[in-house]
C-alpha cells in the first residue's frame, strides 16, 4: 500500500485546488466587474429601509410586554438608509483644493432611525434609544454609521436624550454597567423570540 505525498498528488491531479480563505467583499449574488479603466470593481446588495425596520421592529419595550412596533414607537417611515456603493470605506478627495492634493475624507453609509416615545415624559426613552442603537450596531455591517434620535417634538427632554445617544463615550459607559446591559439584552432578545 503506497502513500503519496501532497506534491505528487497535485502533479497527478491537475484539477486539485486549495481553498482560498481570503474573505470576499461581494455577496454571492453579485459578481466582480471591470469598468472602462480596466479596474475590477465589486458590487454588493444594498441594505434597504425595510431590512433595517425588520431588524428593530421586534425589540421589546423595557416596561411593557409589547414590541416597539406594536406600541408605534418605531415606524417604517422614520427609518432612513443611505448605503453607499463600493466595498471599502469610500474615500473621496476634498473639493477645497484645486490641484487635486486635497485632504482625503471618509464617507460612510448611514442608518438614521427616529423613534416616538409612548408619552412625552417617557422615562425609558434613553433606554429604548440605547436598545435600538445596540441592536443596529450588532446587526449591521461595520460600514454603517448609526444615528438614533427621538422624533422632533415628541418628548420633553428630546435634546438631552439625543445628545446622550449621539455620544459614543456615554453609550460605551452605559454598556459597561452590567445591570443596564442586562436590560438592553433582555429587550433585544425578547424581540428575537417573537420573530
Amino acid at each position: 500500500f503506497a502513500l503519496h505525498s501532497p506534491t505528487s498528488i497535485e502533479k497527478h491531479c491537475s484539477s486539485l485546488r486549495r481553498p482560498s480563505y481570503r474573505p470576499q467583499c461581494q455577496s454571492t449574488a453579485s459578481r466582480a466587474k471591470s469598468d472602462d479603466s480596466g479596474k475590477e470593481t465589486t458590487r454588493r446588495d444594498k441594505i434597504t429601509d425595510n431590512e433595517v425596520f425588520d431588524i428593530i421592529r421586534n425589540i421589546q419595550d423595557p416596561e411593557h410586554p409589547l414590541t416597539l412596533e406594536q406600541l408605534n414607537v418605531v415606524r417604517l417611515e422614520l427609518v432612513e438608509v443611505a448605503d453607499l456603493a463600493g466595498c471599502e470605506d469610500d474615500v473621496s478627495n476634498d473639493v477645497g483644493n484645486a490641484n487635486g492634493g486635497g485632504r482625503k475624507r471618509r464617507r460612510f453609509s448611514t442608518v438614521n432611525v427616529q423613534f416616538t416615545p409612548t408619552i412625552p415624559h417617557c422615562s425609558m426613552a434613553t433606554l429604548i434609544g440605547l436598545s435600538l442603537r445596540v441592536k443596529l450596531f450588532r446587526s449591521l455591517p461595520p460600514r454603517f454609521k448609526v444615528i438614533v434620535q427621538i422624533e422632533p417634538g415628541t418628548h420633553v427632554s428630546e435634546h438631552a436624550v439625543n445628545k446622550q445617544l449621539a455620544d459614543k463615550e456615554r453609550v460605551r459607559a452605559a454598556l459597561e454597567n452590567e445591570h443596564l446591559l442586562g436590560v438592553v439584552n433582555r429587550c433585544i432578545s425578547g424581540g428575537m423570540q417573537l420573530q
